[in-house]
């Protein structure tokens, strides 16, 4: 065997091991790293190059024989240094001491992992191989492509199969290795058809072609035009390889043997040999030419993994953010946690209901919302007030008809003055109702919303703060109503300050100079108690425009998250409840430790890159890969 360049062991070697230390810390179910996926149809010869390449039997047979995915991980040994296998699969691990086992365990897993019989699976077996004999290469096998399901097996699996194949092919950072027998038409296969659905220009897709001793007569020159990339172009090529058969594996021809007869069948073939020549033909130069694709796409992949890697912290963390930390296993600790979680939350309801920006909570802002509601009472006073000038213009003209008893003309009876307006006011009392319980609904929907995102994880703890929010409302809305009802009442009182009153008279009066005159011999008399209803009222409005919004801000909004504040602290007198009000919900508590092991995944993954990034060059120039396989199966 020859000896590895130093180049080589500089920048192969570590490249590989950066993406399999990733995989292995579960890194891949969060994002995707660059890998070669081995697909293929039934009988295609795929397992057989796996085993050329890996020197270890694999699962064999007919029907579905690789039933989960399969991570094989090889690594190259000094000469000398003895073979190591390690299989791991669902947080279980064995390390296997006879090569000869690898068949057996590999089945042993598949059926704990997949079942009993020819049903597949999703989960990943992890078989680690090291030796002197083996190429430095990860690979991931996936199952055969099947078309008809036989006796035990689900009647879609061929469906099944291809769901799990177009999951790992259609990641852009997965090279899609496709294995197709030399004396099959190329196009027809199930596998090549797969990868071109997800790479279509061939970009990352490579093929092998097998069994170039069963090619039929004549056909040579065909297989040669494929391998040459003459028929269906791929930008990676294609590669022909001999493994052996079955009569070889009967007759225990050793992977060794196997190589050295590969080497000879090529190398003196008639149209084959040019293919050997070109450096298109043998498993060696297959595993060098793997090695290289696979080293060179890590390479280009790596500053968009990092960036990848960086971007789901950042998202992680803001999630486990909002999960919270969840409550401290010390009881003194957690009577301490539930209370400042239960401050925080009245300290931002009684900021909410202030205008001030809230802490916890997200991005609330009651009064952009109840900006509208205050617009539209203010809406309704002036409507009131069209309508009043409306009605006392017709109801005044016909005075002498409705209102006029025993007094002469020229005089206007004051109480006729007084139920005027009283009759209008009264008229305002039931949409100011309206306005409280509007502003009501608003105001404990918002709260209940901060209670849900200040309280998130503890669901007993959200269904005594919305209790308590829901009688604070009853209680604060019949305040408010009382004080409502009592204002209309004083409204009834008609008054104001003489000044005030002799202001707005004589704006009135210099508004209305073009007044139209009254029939009536009494008309400039009435006309003029048109201008002290209308400034009357005009006053009325404005005080009721701005009392009644601030009688339903203070009871609804101010006093309501005080006594909310109130009686959520009052809670902690009970030490009873305490355990009961910090039981978490069991999808945050699952989400929290779901999201703090990817946490710890990803920031373990982000150090390993880093350390790569200033122990490595990311450059592939000069690679010069020599041939320090061949030869050595």
């Amino acid at each position: 065997m020859n000896t590895l360049n130093q180049q080589y062991e500089e920048k192969v070697r570590p490249c590989i091991d950066l993406i399999d230390s990733l995989r292995s810390l579960g890194v891949e179910k969060d994002l995707a790293l660059p890998a070669i996926a081995v697909i293929g149809d039934q009988s295609s010869g795929k397992s057989s190059v796996l085993e050329a390449l890996s020197g270890v039997a694999l699962p064999r047979g007919s029907g579905i024989v690789t039933r989960c995915p399969l991570e094989l991980k090889m690594k190259r040994r000094k000469e000398g240094e003895e073979w190591y296998g390690k299989i791991s699969y669902e947080g279980y691990e064995e390390e296997i001491e006879d090569p000869a086992d690898v068949e057996k365990m590999i089945r042993e897993a598949q059926q704990k992992l997949a079942g009993k019989g020819v049903g597949i699976s999703d989960d990943l077996i992890s078989l680690e191989i090291a030796s002197p004999d083996v190429p430095d290469l990860t690979l991931i096998d996936l199952p055969s492509i099947t078309r008809v399901a036989v006796k035990g097996q689900p009647v879609n699996i061929g469906d099944q199969i291809k769901r799990l194949i177009h999951k790992f092919i259609t990641k852009q950072e997965t090279i899609s290795l496709v294995v197709v027998p030399s004396n099959v038409d190329i196009a027809t296969t199930e596998a090549l058809k797969m990868a071109q659905e997800v790479d279509p220009d061939g970009d990352r897709t490579l093929g092998i072609l097998t069994m170039p001793d069963l090619v039929d007569k004549g056909t040579e020159e065909s297989v040669v035009e494929i391998v040459r990339n003459e028929v269906i172009h791929l930008k990676k090529g294609y590669m022909i390889v001999k493994c052996r058969g079955q009569k070889e594996i009967t007759e225990r021809v050793s992977l060794t043997e196997a190589t050295e007869r590969e080497k000879a069948f090529f190398s003196e073939h008639l149209y084959f040999q040019t293919l050997y020549d070109e450096g298109h033909a043998t498993v060696p130069k297959l595993a060098e030419k793997l090695t290289l694709e696979l080293v060179q796409h890590i390479q280009r992949s790596l500053p968009q993994l990092e960036e990848q890697i960086k971007k789901k912290l950042t998202e992680t963390q803001a999630t486990l953010d909002k999960c919270g930390s969840g409550p401290p296993a010390d009881a003194a600790e957690r009577l301490g946690f539930l209370i400042d979680r239960v401050a925080a939350f009245t300290q931002d309801a009684i900021r909410l209901t202030t205008g001030e920006e809230i802490k916890c909570g997200g991005k609330l802002n009651i009064f952009a919302i109840l900006r509208e509601q205050f617009a539209d009472w203010k809406n309704t006073i002036e409507v009131s007030g069209i309508i009043f000038n409306q009605n006392i213009e017709r109801e005044v003209t016909q005075y002498e008809q409705k209102y006029r008893g025993r007094e002469l003309p020229g005089f206007i009876n004051y109480k006729t003055f007084e139920d005027m307006v009283k009759e209008q006011i009264k008229e305002l009392e039931g949409p100011a109702l309206l306005k409280l319980k509007e502003v009501a609904d608003i105001v404990t929907k918002e709260l209940v919303k901060l209670a849900q995102s200040s309280l998130v994880g503890f669901p007993n703890l959200i269904s005594t703060a919305q209790n308590k929010i829901e009688a604070v409302r009853k209680e604060k809305e019949t305040a408010a109503e009382s004080m409502l009802r009592t204002q209309f009442e004083m409204e009834i009182i008609v008054y104001t300050q003489d000044s005030t009153y002799s202001k707005k008279l004589g704006k009135r009066k210099r508004e209305d100079e073009q007044y139209c005159t009254l029939s009536s011999d009494s008309g400039a008399t009435l006309r003029e108690m048109i201008k002290h209803l209308k400034s009357y009222y005009k006053i009325a409005g404005q005080r009721l425009a701005d009392q009644i919004l601030l009688v339903i801000r203070y009871q609804v909004l101010q006093e309501s998250a005080v006594q909310l504040q109130r009686e959520m602290l009052q809670m902690f007198q009970n030490k009873a409840i305490t355990e009961w009000l910090l039981q978490e919900d069991s999808g945050i508590r699952t989400k929290r430790i779901h999201h703090q092991n990817r946490l710890k995944r990803l920031s373990s993954a982000r150090i390993l890159l880093t350390d790569f990034s200033m122990k490595h060059t990311t450059s592939t120039k000069g690679f010069g890969l020599v041939s320090t396989w061949e030869g050595t199966q």
